[in-house]
């Protein structure tokens, strides 16, 4: 199991803001660096780790390395306590003098802002991917609550109101994915599109956390209450527009693919 090391406490969206260090001593290179909300953290067997190799060139002065987590100077910090995704772990990495060989610097120096974004590409349509399954999973919990769920002598699913938010649902859903697939498809193809990967998350994940809120509106006192499963769908939602680059981030992914 692997960790993406990128994030730190003041570098989230603006990743070109990291303050790790990475100097070249011999045939070594001596990390220090804090990175926070690192997914797979406690249990990750090594870390891909952005640090800068040059800070005076900026995002072109960052380079990738392959860090073993039982390197010496290599601890976990604080496991994040989140309100969603509660199976999947999230903790601080931290490296204090870290000794790596030059060997585990991954792609050429200066390129790890190059490979990071590269790989956002491809985890954005994952994100989109989980946050589809979180949509489906709305939409057919709240179809089989309306057939059952009676009011005034009728199941809700009889209600125009409801059979509107349904049919809403399905239409979020159904864009959601078929962005989703297309942007899957450029991937396998070799032909990664920035600008779709983004569309896709942004859909997806927004489309996911409507359909979660809609399903507990169905539900209605139910659906604020733990004993049943779409208040966990409303938490777990929440997410997919905020990691691997927040809905605003995608939207200037977007647009600045469209205006250069």
């Amino acid at each position: 199991m692997a960790g993406f090391a990128l994030t730190e406490p003041n570098a989230g969206s603006d990743a070109g803001a990291i303050i790790a260090k990475a100097v070249k001593v011999g045939d070594e290179y001596v990390l220090n660096a804090h990175k926070c909300f690192i997914t797979n953290g406690p249990h990750a067997k090594f870390f891909v780790v952005f640090a800068k190799t040059n800070p005076s060139l900026g995002i072109k002065g960052i380079s990738a390395f392959l860090v073993e987590a039982d390197r010496p100077g290599v601890s976990i910090g604080k496991h994040e306590d989140k309100m969603g995704i509660r199976l999947s772990t999230a903790s601080d990495v931290i490296l204090e003098d870290v000794h790596v060989p030059v060997d585990h610097l991954l792609g050429p120096e200066g390129k790890g802002f190059k490979i990071a974004m590269q790989t956002m590409d491809i985890a954005r349509v994952e994100c989109a991917a989980c946050a589809n399954g979180i949509s489906q999973r709305a939409l057919d919990l709240s179809i089989e609550y309306a057939k059952t769920r009676v009011t005034f002598g009728k199941p809700i699913a009889s209600l125009q109101a409801i059979r509107f938010m349904l049919a809403d649902m399905e239409i979020r859903t159904q864009l959601a994915r078929s962005l989703t697939y297309r942007a899957a498809e450029l991937i396998d193809a070799g032909q990664t599109d920035s600008k779709l990967c983004a569309c896709a998350k942004a859909a997806a994940s927004e489309a996911a956390m409507q359909n979660a809120m809609d399903a507990a509106q169905i539900y209605s006192g139910y659906g604020y209450s733990r004993e049943y499963p779409v208040e966990k769908l409303m938490r777990d939602a929440k997410i997919y527009m905020i990691f691997d680059g927040t809905s605003q981030i995608q939207r200037v992914v977007i647009s600045g693919n469209l205006l250069k």
